[in-house]
């Protein structure tokens, strides 16, 4: 999978970018606030239909535009997609692919994929369960339509109840069962497929980070959740939904379910969060997101498109070559602001752009 071309209309700092792009490494050279991020964010885009760095879909139309307009051809192993994306300033996109509309973003997961690495990325190891939690709910659901499905009714769900404990009296507590049955239901499937994700990210983050680190640390990541058997989790979650009732009336919030889980990052058996340096951390998301790569590979047969938007200039040569020696099949996205930190690692057949104010320069 690769991309072939992209154009942008009125996005960002972009009154209108047209670009052919390399089938390998494509790098976008220049200093800070040109809009190198702007291209990476545009393609990340066309796989998720949301923004890496906003929820405000508005924040990604230039200022002199009443709409953004972003289309990408991308090259498919059983047939070619083209994305075209319209992005209003009252808050509505609306998506094509191959010309035909996508009414629901369910249905634009998975025509497109890609894995990011961004400075941004060291929250997933250094703070709270619920940028691990994001992490995992989109790559799965990049992955299975199901999961989104399952996904979405456990947070409509999840709400409705919150709802109801907060404006209810005690004794209308057991009209909690009907919400309680459901969040069960929806709330199995989750943790059933975070758990067997979390086991493939270790299966494969083990083989990588020793490669990484030459072989000094070992990996681990494990699914931390309240429920007890994996393959009982339904009949657990309602019994533990059931038995906090009260709990949950007098803070008025759900204390228990998939919402509240977490995963933990090991590194030689030491819990990295707590206890890891920061290149541990650093090395610890490049093997989350190299990891993710081979996962997406081994589920639909191809690899996808690699965005790393500014990161490789703060690892050291050993994980820059490392990186650079691990993508020669994989179409790769770089951001830097000098190419002299990394050029001793870069492959001759790499394409190498100047971005200045809004344009775009081969070179």
């Amino acid at each position: 999978m690769y991309i072939k071309y992209l154009q942008l209309i009125n996005f960002r700092n972009y009154k209108e970018l047209n670009i052919e792009l390399n089938k390998n490494i494509n790098v976008f050279i220049g200093n800070n606030a040109q809009g190198k991020t702007n291209i990476l964010e545009s393609i990340y885009y066309c796989s998720i239909g949301k923004s890496p760095r906003t929820n405000k879909d508005k924040e990604l139309i230039n200022w002199n535009g009443k709409e953004a307009y972003i289309k990408l051809y991308v090259s498919k192993d059983r047939i070619d997609k083209k994305i075209e994306i319209k992005i209003f300033k009252e808050g509505k996109k609306g998506v094509n692919v191959n010309s035909i509309k996508v009414n629901k973003i369910s249905d634009l997961m998975g025509v497109f994929n890609v894995v990011m690495f961004s400075p941004e990325d060291l929250k997933i190891v250094k703070e709270s369960p619920s940028h691990r939690r994001k992490f995992l709910d989109i790559e799965l659901c990049k992955l299975s339509k199901k999961y989104y499905f399952n996904l979405v009714q456990y947070n409509k769900v999840l709400n409705e109840r919150n709802v109801v404990l907060r404006k209810w009296d005690k004794k209308n507590l057991d009209m909690l069962q009907v919400y309680d049955e459901q969040l069960a239901k929806y709330g199995a499937y989750i943790v059933k497929t975070r758990d067997h994700y979390v086991k493939k990210l270790t299966e494969k983050g083990i083989i990588i980070h020793k490669n990484i680190t030459s072989g000094s640390e070992n990996i681990e990541f494990n699914y931390i959740t309240g429920v007890k058997s994996i393959d009982n989790s339904e009949e657990e979650i309602l019994n533990l939904l059931e038995n906090n009732r009260l709990k949950d009336f007098e803070k008025r919030i759900t204390s228990f379910g998939p919402h509240r889980d977490d995963f933990s990052i090991k590194i030689n058996g030491v819990d990295t969060r707590s206890y890891g340096s920061q290149g541990q951390q650093r090395t610890s998301v490049l093997t989350i997101k190299f990891a993710s790569l081979e996962i997406i590979k081994e589920t639909i047969g191809e690899y996808p498109v690699l965005l790393l938007d500014d990161v490789l200039s703060e690892l050291d040569s050993n994980r820059q070559k490392y990186i650079l020696n691990s993508i020669s099949d994989i179409q790769t996205f770089i951001t830097c602001t000098g190419i002299e930190d990394i050029k001793n690692n870069l492959k001759k057949d790499s394409q190498l752009f100047v971005v200045e104010k809004g344009f775009v320069n081969r070179i």
